[in-house]
């Protein structure tokens, strides 16, 4: 059985990835669309690191609850 404090613990850190890997996507998409990097903008490195971003929103959650899951067995 995990405490509550475990259990808010765990939902911080949840929730910092989640929001980490928002902060990567929307770093992708001013790099790919405004002046920030370069003239014009650098749309191939910008659409990779929006992409690695929402990889790591969608993603990351899910594996850090699977080994906390099987960390509780």
């Amino acid at each position: 059985m995990v405490d509550e404090t475990e259990i808010k613990r765990r939902f911080l850190v949840f929730m910092l990835v989640r929001l980490g890997g928002l902060m990567f996507f929307f770093l992708g998409i001013v790099i790919a669309y405004t002046d920030l990097m370069g003239e014009g903008g650098w749309p191939r490195v910008g659409l990779i690191i929006a992409v690695l971003g929402a990889i790591d929103a969608l993603v990351a959650p899910l594996i850090l609850k699977r080994s906390w899951d099987k960390a509780d067995k």
